[in-house]
């Protein structure tokens, strides 16, 4: 995936009080920094943050941490936070942010630190060689397994057919546990309450794309 490079997005991420830049040190000690012993939520790939920022929002008693590879693209949430905060006076203190590879997640987060993942919308990588990359492929769910809490929830949303189906079978071959599944999440009323939109499913929602979700829970391997 090609990015467009933005003059200051490397300082201004570096610099942020805001992204965590020495994550490996606060590996099992989160609600430290946090400042509170609450849950921990966290959205792997969260673009430009509208997402996980709505959720900090509506949510004050969860703390949340948004993971972005990219400089240039997180650069962009932490404008949006910065505008939010101007315009209404929202601080966000439950809210921190990762620059970092989504698969060193083990390296960042202890054994069962995090009560729940996000997924939405996340590069397909269509090439078959490249399906280990994949966010849903049984690589990172092994990944997402091991900082889980026991019954900790995966969510993935996407209006890529092809990407579901096969979260779909590696969901399956992992032992995960399937609780949602809806090929229309737009037309289920139950699943839509308290659902929030995505740039992107707003705008894929909008060429009338359906939105696939999933929610699956972590297995008990002490039952097997």
């Amino acid at each position: 995936m090609r990015l467009r490079n933005i003059p200051g997005a490397d300082e201004a991420v570096s610099n942020s009080p805001w992204v965590i830049q020495d994550a490996e040190t606060k590996k099992g000690k989160w609600s430290e920094v946090f400042g509170k012993d609450q849950p921990l939520y966290i959205e792997v790939g969260m673009g430009k943050g509208q997402f996980i920022t709505e959720l900090s929002r509506r949510n004050p008693e969860i703390n949340y941490i948004g993971i972005e590879r990219y400089t240039s693209v997180l650069y962009r949430a932490l404008q949006k936070r910065e505008l939010l905060t101007e315009e209404c006076g929202e601080e966000f203190p439950n809210l921190r942010y990762l620059c970092v590879d989504a698969k060193d997640l083990p390296n960042f987060f202890g054994k069962g630190e995090v009560d729940r993942i996000y997924l939405n919308f996340s590069d397909p990588w269509p090439k078959e060689r490249h399906a280990r990359r994949r966010l849903t492929s049984r690589e990172f769910l092994a990944r997402y397994e091991e900082i889980l809490a026991d019954g900790g929830l995966v969510e993935f949303k996407t209006d890529n057919r092809s990407l579901f189906d096969f979260s779909l079978e590696e969901v399956k071959e992992s032992g995960w546990e399937l609780l949602v599944c809806t090929y229309d999440l737009h037309h289920d009323k139950e699943l839509m309450e308290g659902n929030v939109m995505t740039e992107y499913e707003r705008k894929f929602s909008n060429l009338r794309n359906p939105i696939h979700k999933l929610v699956i829970r972590k297995p008990n391997r002490n039952a097997e």
